[in-house]
């Protein structure tokens, strides 16, 4: 309470009001991606950092700078076992590149700048626990911040280590994620690639992609294991740049957890902590690759016909708007969204990094925030986005240009594909654990609740004209699709 109360006395710091605390981590995150810089979490004691763990994870797998700060009983009064005590160290630390509890006053003005220090130079998640007794007392001192030092350049002889493995013409993979996926450091990968036949691959799920026309293009690994592993078949040389080996999302019967072919070579040109953008550079020169001019692509147009995930993204990639913003959190619906959005508008695309269902809404929220200038596309589960519906009221409080599109389908459709994927023979019990269709969710009414405008749409004609409409207005609009 009384780190809240100091808000009022240090000015220039945004303070945003969040009914939950997993739309507050997943904003945290979504600010974050678009600003390259941290924003700040006030959570209360272990059970509030419990509750935005989940996103947490999404951010800690991003490799996003975001900096938590979690209230906890005085420390004389942690003995007696109040209701809310728990061990937020031991909950705070999976998910942190750097956790310290404040153990004196004196302290936290420094623990407070080694906490943003290390979110901005480890690109993670810093948790400083503050007891109440610590920030209530007399005699903090302020301290100044503490320098932060550029990624580390990948040394030379590895870099031309890598360029010897290219040269022998043997199938290799680039596998690019992190700033590697940033308009410039792309293309330089096509430098490489284009000198080398080497194939370029990012991970299926990403901080941030800038795509659109006038960038080169980078294809996804994709989600299904059978179709991940098809992908990589016939690699010889798998080359990591900010990436990690590429594993199956779950594991299956009788398939493969790492997806590369058996007896195929790893080779790492930079691991994700480095200077992935620098290595790409220093590559694409060492192999004296020339520049490789992007295709021309015309703007998509609105199409027509039956509501499909291919026919949908080609309305959304007609009405992206320059310099958007995309939230890709379409689960199983929207397979066909991100190849089918190539061609759109220059714009960055965001992913739920971690798996951990109802980043979506959140990240858009936290998006927004970060740059007011430019609309945001969620493109949104209508089963994921119960998790973190409260990120609406945020939108409408903060007046923020999201448009949410809820690809309302009336079921956790990802889980009837799980339950494929690992050969379960599922009954009418299992089924329909996965059907929202009973009762029917609202969602024009949910919205409205929360203060966002919304409207149906059945037809793909409706939903041009939606996404038409709140591309031009300010604040919060939220588009319920029907899926039949």
């Amino acid at each position: 309470m009384h780190f809240v109360a100091a808000l009022d006395r240090v000015p220039g710091i945004r303070c945003v009001l969040a009914l939950f605390e997993g739309v507050a981590t997943g904003a945290a995150d979504g600010y974050a991606r678009l600003t390259g810089r941290p924003a700040a979490t006030l959570l209360h004691c272990g059970p509030g950092l419990a509750n935005g763990l989940a996103n947490l994870h999404n951010a800690q797998r991003a490799c996003v700078p975001l900096v938590n700060i979690i209230g906890d009983q005085a420390t004389y009064h942690r003995g007696f076992d109040a209701p809310l005590t728990s061990d937020i160290e031991g909950w705070a630390r999976p998910v942190s590149a750097w956790t310290r509890t404040a153990r004196s006053t004196e302290s936290v003005g420094l623990d407070a700048a080694a906490a943003v220090q290390s979110a901005r130079a480890n690109r993670g998640i810093a948790t400083l626990i503050l007891p109440s007794d610590i920030s209530w007392s007399q005699g903090g001192v302020s301290a100044t911040p503490l320098p932060v030092f550029p990624p580390s350049p990948v040394a030379p002889a590895n870099v031309a280590k890598i360029a010897h493995v290219l040269r022998t013409g043997e199938p290799a993979i680039l596998m690019i994620a992190g700033a590697g996926l940033e308009a410039n450091a792309l293309a330089d990968a096509h430098r490489i690639a284009s000198a080398t036949g080497a194939k370029l691959f990012a991970p299926s799920f990403n901080r941030l992609i800038q795509r659109g026309r006038g960038r080169h293009p980078i294809a996804l690994l994709p989600y299904r294991i059978d179709q991940a592993v098809a992908a990589l078949a016939g690699t010889r040389h798998l080359i990591l740049v900010g990436a990690q080996e590429p594993a199956g999302f779950f594991a299956y019967p009788d398939k493969p957890s790492l997806l590369k072919p058996n007896g195929s070579i790893v080779h790492v040109l930079a691991r994700p902590e480095e200077d992935v953008v620098g290595a790409l550079a220093a590559l694409a020169e060492e192999l004296v690759a020339p520049p490789v001019p992007v295709l021309p692509a015309k703007r998509p147009e609105p199409t027509h016909g039956p509501v499909t995930s291919i026919t949908v993204a080609q309305t959304v990639a007609a009405l992206i708007p320059e310099n958007g913003v995309i939230v890709d959190e379409g689960i199983s619906f929207g397979f066909a969204f991100y190849p089918g959005t190539n061609d759109a508008a220059p714009h960055d695309w965001l992913q739920v990094t971690g798996g951990a269902i109802g980043g979506g809404l959140p990240l858009a929220t936290g998006a927004a925030v970060a740059a007011p200038g430019r609309r945001i596309i969620n493109l949104e589960g209508d089963g994921s986005a119960l998790y973190t519906i409260q990120a609406l009221w945020t939108q409408a409080r903060e007046r923020l240009n999201v448009t949410t599109v809820i690809l309302s389908n009336r079921k956790y459709a990802i889980l009837e594909l799980e339950l494929a994927s690992v050969g379960a023979n599922p009954g009418r019990t299992a089924l329909d654990l996965f059907d929202l269709g009973n009762p029917e969710l609202d969602w024009i009414r949910l919205a409205e609740g929360m203060g966002v405008e919304g409207a149906r749409a059945e037809t793909l004609e409706g939903l041009a004209d939606l996404l038409a409409v709140s591309n031009q207005r300010q604040g919060p609009f939220l588009i319920e699709l029907v899926i039949p």
